[in-house]
């Protein structure tokens, strides 16, 4: 049958909206600003060309159940990148990743991403059972047994999708920073307000750093950090990858968890979660009671940098002579509009001499667990990328998302580049703990 017969369409639950699909007016300007088309220069690999298919299914001219369909898809990065060249305002995030999930619901998945998803449905809905493979993992990392992957995959007794994993994960933290390792997080000196923090996943097993760079960093400008036992995963990876049962599942722990009103917010240090969390709301508009309360959790929540750029920095920063080059997350970039406050921040401390990149709107090609199931995508997507990176001859290299400090700290080493690569929030941590340095 040919895939432009009258066959399936979506479904009435969760179907991308006819009206946000006809507000592309076709015009193109997303094209530069997509990864993946100018990784491949192809029309359907475009958000234009995704949301012609998506038209198609809905019309009926095109299968739900067609793999070129699912291809194409979710080859997308979803990094949001069009949303901010778009002249219409096409809301394209919502469009996609209602795709994913009507061809979620018809089994029509990309190789690799059914398992994915069941994976991420085990372990990231159980806490308790994520930290525990850590240890593992961080076992064999500490034994050198990570060294083996390459031997194992070429004498074919590893499969070379558990070697890319292997490969591709990140160096599990010496210490956890997670709910489970501590609840309340006092200020330094006067308590200015009293937030909620958001662990995350990944975060606290793989970037603890990061975690407790970010606990610090609040502290010295009079928070206290309350890291709330019942919270979780975010869901963001499952709602962009088409799961939204278990998204939605997350995201009802994570609301009836950060619900208090003795929060004054809800702060979060990783672009991806930030952007989930923020579209708790809607994952939740149907959910009764959960709704509104899902709405009060919205209208508090702040990005770290966007929270810190709101109440005023304070305490005595710390001089770092240093070269700095600001990698724009997508997700905080395209997804939640912030680009000024990070930049801000770091324009505060002393000695710190702030680069920008050409390009700053490109996207890493990280993208959660793209660059797993999409490796040579991901790397070309990268390539660029670490071109304009390079090309600032900075000393460092500052971003706001595990994933694209991981992915991007993974290809500078690939290529020889010993620049370090932080979270805005150990930067910061280190200028603050530079102040205290007797002089």
């Amino acid at each position: 049958m040919s895939i432009w017969q009258q066959s399936s369409t979506f479904s009435a639950t969760d179907a991308p909206d006819p009206g946000l699909i006809s507000t592309c007016i076709h015009c193109g300007m997303c094209l530069p600003e997509c990864p993946t088309y100018r990784a491949l220069r192809v029309e359907t690999d475009s958000p234009r060309g995704r949301i012609e298919l998506v038209r198609a299914v809905h019309e009926g001219r095109l299968d739900l159940a067609e793999p070129s369909f699912s291809e194409h898809i979710f080859l997308c990065l979803d990094c949001r990148g069009c949303e901010s060249a778009c002249p219409s305002g096409v809301e394209y995030g919502q469009i996609i990743e209602a795709a994913r999930a009507q061809a979620t619901l018809a089994g029509n998945l990309p190789p690799g991403l059914q398992t994915a998803n069941r994976l991420m449905r085990l372990i990231l809905s159980r806490i308790w059972l994520l930290r525990l493979i850590a240890r593992g993992l961080r076992l064999t990392q500490q034994l050198g047994l990570d060294r083996l992957v390459g031997p194992l995959q070429r004498m074919r007794i590893l499969p070379a999708g558990l070697a890319r994993a292997a490969r591709g994960a990140p160096r599990m933290s010496a210490e956890f920073c997670g709910q489970a390792d501590l609840q309340v997080f006092a200020p330094r000196g006067r308590r200015r307000y009293r937030v909620g923090v958001l662990t995350g996943c990944i975060m606290q097993v793989a970037f603890g750093d990061v975690n407790r760079a970010t606990l610090e960093v609040l502290a010295e400008n009079g928070c206290e950090a309350v890291l709330p036992r019942q919270q979780g995963c975010c869901g963001g990876l499952s709602w962009h990858n088409g799961d939204r049962a278990t998204a939605r599942a997350m995201a009802r722990r994570n609301v009836r968890a950060f619900d208090r009103d003795d929060l004054d917010a809800v702060v979060i240090n990783s672009a991806g979660c930030g952007s989930s969390a923020k579209e708790w709301q809607e994952m939740l508009e149907d959910d009764g009671r959960l709704s509104e309360a899902a709405a009060r959790v919205r209208a508090k929540t702040y990005d770290l940098s966007e929270w810190l750029d709101h109440i005023g920095l304070e305490g005595e920063l710390g001089p770092i002579n240093a070269r700095v080059c600001y990698q724009d997350a997508c997700h905080l970039r395209h997804a939640q509009k912030i680009t000024e406050q990070p930049r801000s921040l770091l324009s505060r401390v002393p000695g710190l001499e702030l680069i920008e990149p050409d390009r700053s709107f490109l996207c890493c090609g990280n993208a959660g667990i793209y660059s797993l199931l999409n490796p040579d995508v991901s790397e070309q997507v990268r390539s660029e990328k670490l071109d304009t990176i390079e090309s600032t001859a900075a000393d460092r290299l500052v971003t706001t998302n595990p994933g694209c400090q991981m992915h991007l700290a993974q290809g500078l080493d690939l290529r020889g580049n010993a620049m370090r690569v932080q979270h805005l929030a150990e930067l910061l941590a280190e200028s603050y703990a530079s102040a205290r340095e007797p002089q």
